[in-house]
């Protein structure tokens, strides 16, 4: 019981610290981590984590919409993922038709998101990629915010998709990374590099977070997000998919994932603006998730060609509303510097 007062009391220090806007140190956001379930820390941490995510952002929580534009055997082979070949859930490559795309992107747009992402599997062609960005970019309203979700890139790469009105890129250095996938973790930083040179908005996010991560992989990859200067970065579970290699440990509950998106929200600093979880629940948004996604289309969590995994930008809106969440009207406030 001592220690477990002792660990408690380093952990409220830790949070005076990152209140005030100061950065943690390695050793404080391990403390952090290990936090016990249901502790006063354990809540005092997903409390600092809302008062932070609410002061940077002048309380103001965002839905982004992204829809997923092709599925298939992808040979990356992340074993998280429903489209590893490895995994045998889409043999078969299959892509929507653009026009198709660009109405989904349109019916986003329509209820509200804040943003539009369009994902593809890792070895999408680019060129083709490229097409469709460009052809939707045009029929979006000018102001709205466009997002790439793609697999590794150059900067030559990450200047075309600028050049076409994209505004910024998802792109994460998983859990995992180079073990439980076929990408080499340095291929990952390349491009978070290729992407800020060339004046793309960064966004990351610790994950796919399972029960059989240590908290010091945690700890390695909120340091690695934090480093990469994103505007929003969060945590992310691991769903099973079942039948897989990684189905035999299951998934965290998102009591727990609360805890993890609040530390990370914590180390990131006030500089960083979003802090978000997925999939969208209303704990993750209790404890400080100030981003949400709305997802049609493909889904790597999903064994379904259209996802049934994926919510609308109104059920988002909805768990915010439970959370007691103001919802942002209008364009992304986290990719205003980069603008078409």
């Amino acid at each position: 019981m001592q220690r477990l007062e002792a660990n408690q009391t380093e952990a409220f220090r830790s949070l005076d610290k990152a209140l005030r806007g100061e950065i943690l140190a390695r050793e404080e956001i391990e403390e952090l981590f290990r936090v016990p379930s249901k502790s006063e820390a354990f809540y005092a941490i997903q409390y600092a984590s809302r008062k932070i995510s609410e002061s940077v952002t002048g309380g103001k929580a965002e839905i982004h919409g992204q829809i997923g534009i092709d599925i298939g055997p992808c040979p990356k082979n992340c074993q998280f993922c429903s489209f590893a070949a490895c995994n045998k859930v889409f043999p078969e490559p299959s892509v929507l038709p653009t026009t198709e795309i660009i109405s989904r992107c349109l019916d986003l747009e329509e209820a509200g998101a804040n943003a539009i992402y369009l994902m593809t599997t890792a070895n999408f062609s680019f060129a083709r990629f490229i097409e469709i960005a460009q052809k939707v970019r045009n029929k979006l309203q000018k102001e709205s915010v466009l997002v790439a979700n793609i697999g590794d890139f150059s900067y030559e790469q990450a200047l075309e998709l600028k050049r076409v009105g994209v505004n910024g890129v998802y792109h994460a250095l998983r859990l995992g990374e180079g073990n439980t996938t076929a990408i080499n973790p340095k291929r990952r930083l390349e491009s978070f590099a290729a992407a800020k040179e060339a004046g793309l908005i960064l966004g990351n996010c610790v994950e796919p977070v399972g029960p059989e991560h240590t908290v010091e992989e945690l700890v390695e990859k909120t340091l690695i997000a934090r480093e990469a200067n994103p505007v929003f970065s969060g945590a992310m579970r691991r769903i099973t998919i079942p039948s897989t290699p990684l189905s035999q440990y299951g998934m965290l509950s998102e009591g727990k994932m609360a805890h993890i998106l609040a530390v990370v929200r914590l180390a990131m600093g006030h500089h960083i603006l979003g802090n978000c979880t997925h999939e969208p629940n209303v704990h993750g948004a209790v404890a400080g998730a100030n981003l949400l996604w709305a997802e049609v289309g493909s889904n790597p969590r999903d064994v379904e060609g259209e996802t049934h995994r994926g919510i609308s930008v109104e059920r988002c809106r909805e768990i915010y509303w439970e959370a007691d969440w103001e919802v942002l009207s209008g364009p992304s406030q986290f990719f205003q510097s980069v603008r078409v």
